[in-house]
């Protein structure tokens, strides 16, 4: 083969490579983000966001909540307060879950 149809061929051949160099890396770097997050998750499965104790599901009016027996503290899953405190007149509520929406968005972005 001619040396000027090497030099194209084994640029095409090297481009594809780092291509898929690129792609396993990606598939890599999500795939222990995902190991991370899980790992995440069994650590703190249950704990409590202040103390570290064990959180345990109660049936409080009808909504089962998470309470800690430690220091007492209470985790609410999204909609529960809602649930509990009944129709929010003065949008107190409203503001208190965009406060968490803002939060929410800011770590993810």
């Amino acid at each position: 083969m001619p040396k000027d149809h090497a030099a194209p061929e084994d640029e095409y051949f090297h481009r594809e490579e780092q291509e898929k160099l690129a792609r396993l890396r990606a598939q890599a770097e999500a795939e222990k983000a995902k190991a991370e997050r899980e790992a995440r998750k069994q650590a703190h499965w249950h704990r409590c966001g202040k103390c570290g104790g064990e959180m345990h599901t109660k049936a409080f009016k009808g909504v089962e909540i998470e309470i800690c027996d430690d220091c007492g503290a209470v985790l609410l899953d999204p909609g529960e307060l809602e649930t509990l405190a009944g129709q929010d007149q003065g949008g107190v509520f409203d503001t208190i879950g965009e406060l968490f929406n803002f939060s929410k968005r800011k770590r993810e972005g």
